[in-house]
């Protein structure tokens, strides 16, 4: 058996689902970074992406090549309130936050988690931040009041964790603009 193989756009590593193929990207888990797999990614002129979780999401038989009907991933923030903020502001549905203290203003949260987790899927994001945090994450597992926003280079969206699911918002701070003016 071949240390390494491709097949389907999967990457096996010695028996192992290691990571993918995206055209000429290869998604790999980090715990195969070493100088045989890079090497081999280079002479298949793959350029690697190394990620956390992809061995544990191709095990649960989550489909991750690379076709053409995939979405692009995108980046994921977790904001959750700050500690300073009224505790009262924490761990209540978008309704309740709405009537007692206004829309969610990203003053009063801070980035708990910045990175990839392989999905767009919120609900598969809510269960790999409440129960198998990845690393780089530092808050409590994700509950109602937190936000997750989905990013990349064309832009933002931005889900409140809700009572039930999650409820699109406008994350924007609630200041008023400044302009320049220019008097003479």
């Amino acid at each position: 058996m071949p240390g390494i193989t491709l097949k389907n756009g999967l990457i096996s590593y010695y028996g192992n689902p290691a990571g993918y193929t995206e055209k000429e990207k290869a998604i790999v888990d980090c715990i195969f970074q070493n100088d045989e797999l890079t090497g081999w990614l280079a002479e298949k002129k793959l350029t690697p992406a190394w990620m956390d979780g992809v061995l544990e999401r191709l095990l649960a038989g989550e489909q991750m090549s690379g076709s053409a009907q995939a979405a692009p991933l995108k980046n994921i923030r977790i904001w959750q309130l700050k500690p300073e903020n009224d505790v009262h502001m924490k761990f209540i549905s978008y309704e309740e936050m709405v009537k007692e203290f206004g829309a969610p203003d990203p003053q009063n949260y801070r980035i708990a988690y910045d990175g990839q987790l392989g999905t767009n899927d919120l609900e598969s994001i809510y269960a790999r931040c409440n129960v198998n945090h990845p690393p780089g994450y530092n808050g409590h597992s994700l509950s109602m009041s937190d936000v997750v926003e989905l990013y990349d280079g064309e832009g933002s969206e931005f889900h409140y964790v809700d009572h039930f699911g999650f409820q699109n918002i406008s994350f924007e701070s609630q200041e008023p603009a400044q302009t320049m003016r220019m008097e003479l």
